[in-house]
């Protein structure tokens, strides 16, 4: 660390190298943190997070009872033990909660005085977060499995929605209607992600064992269907082209940089495609257990080199290296099936939500060294001043003999 600093000094490196070796020893060393706490609310799983982007400071969550949280992640106590309050709750008291299961929420990209809910109740709801009534809601013919806004659009304000119906509608906020259908699926839409990299460019993921990229400016089809096999023919069964999984595909993100999208499938794989081209790139990650029926929450850490993968795998969550494979570890902590996990940029922590009612806060473990250091350098502070390079001691004298 040392090394970073004086390279940083003298300008011989970038500076963010140093972030990015920081970043990464601390992903290395999240922890299940005992002096952390996050309010118990929900009486039932927890089967969506998300952290707002402005401040960083105010999660949601989504419960399978219908119940939506809102958390303050601060801690003002000045003190390391402390819990992460309920700000406010949509509680099932409440005439505007969703009637079942809410399987994706997401804070308004631009200002944490919005956030959006969708639910097996077939609504997608627009809520304002200082009288938590909703401004908006989207009914659909069947239940909504994904929804998201796009984390950096200026030129539209488009909510994608993913739900038993193969199409994909596209919803405006501005003018609260239905403009698009985005037609090719063969089954329910279990997750849909827009590109943080283009503001048109938007990924879907279906039942039907396929990946579509869609631009959402064009009329016609898809612009990729992603293939496992890259076009190999041979490789492919019949029923097997053009497919990304053997299985329903349940689970997508991209990196923090757009280059490259992360899908998962109930065939216990999860893929990294080259978000361009459509390319399999091949990556090994063994067998990641996914029995989930519906859309898996999984997260992708940035600032870090190299990047990690957190993935629900049972009741704990697996870490991998994005470009090798390589299974990091495992963080347990769960008490039954981890359904959702989001990372906080920031601190590089991480929060996991599961059918045990419980989110958990990952924080990164403080390395011995630096309490050594503070130790020593209190305790030898004065000593210090007055210890002075002799190179730099003044040697004159008026002495004239």
């Amino acid at each position: 660390m040392l090394g970073f600093l004086a390279a940083r000094q003298a300008g011989v490196d970038d500076p963010l190298r140093l972030r990015r070796a920081e970043s990464t020893r601390r992903v290395l060393g999240l922890k299940l943190n005992p002096d952390r706490d996050v309010d118990r609310i929900h009486g039932n799983g927890i089967n969506t997070i998300d952290i707002d982007s402005i401040e960083g400071r105010y999660m949601l969550s989504g419960g399978a009872d219908g119940v939506i949280v809102v958390y303050d992640l601060e801690n003002f106590s000045g003190k390391p033990q402390y819990t992460c309050k309920a700000v406010c709750t949509v509680g099932r008291s409440s005439r505007h909660v969703h009637k079942f299961s809410v399987e994706t929420v997401q804070w308004y990209p631009y200002d944490t005085g919005m956030f959006v809910s969708s639910s097996f109740d077939k609504t997608m709801k627009v809520w304002d977060t200082e009288t938590l009534k909703p401004a908006e809601v989207f009914e659909f013919e069947g239940n909504v499995y994904s929804h998201h806004l796009s984390p950096i659009a200026r030129k539209h304000s488009l909510i994608a929605v993913g739900t038993k119906n193969p199409k994909i509608q596209l919803c405006d906020l501005k003018s609260g209607s239905r403009i698009h259908v985005l037609q090719g699926h063969r089954a329910e839409v279990l997750s849909v992600r827009w590109s943080p990299r283009y503001e048109h460019i938007l990924a879907t993921a279906s039942a039907d064992s396929k990946v579509k990229v869609w631009d959402v400016r064009r009329a016609s089809g898809s612009l990729l269907t992603l293939d496992q096999h890259n076009g190999d023919k041979s490789k492919a069964s019949s029923e097997a082209v053009n497919t990304a999984h053997n299985g329903r595909v349940n689970g997508l993100s991209f990196t923090g940089d757009g280059l490259y999208l992360l899908t998962t499938g109930t065939d216990d794989r999860m893929r990294l495609w080259n978000s361009a081209t459509g390319e399999n790139t091949l990556v090994n990650y063994g067998k990641v257990c996914n029995e989930s029926r519906k859309r898996l929450q999984f997260t992708v850490s940035r600032g870090c080199s190299p990047e990690f993968v957190f993935v629900p795998c049972g009741s704990s969550v697996a870490v991998y290296a994005l470009h090798t494979g390589e299974l990091v570890t495992m963080l347990r902590g769960h008490y039954n099936n981890v359904d959702c996990c989001e990372f906080h940029p920031d601190y590089q922590e991480l929060y996991s939500g599961g059918k045990d009612c419980n989110i958990l806060a990952w924080v990164p473990v403080l390395r011995a060294s630096d309490v050594e250091e503070e130790s020593n350098s209190t305790n030898t502070g004065a000593v210090g001043q007055s210890s002075v390079n002799p190179a730099f001691q003044d040697a004159w004298s008026s002495d004239e003999d």
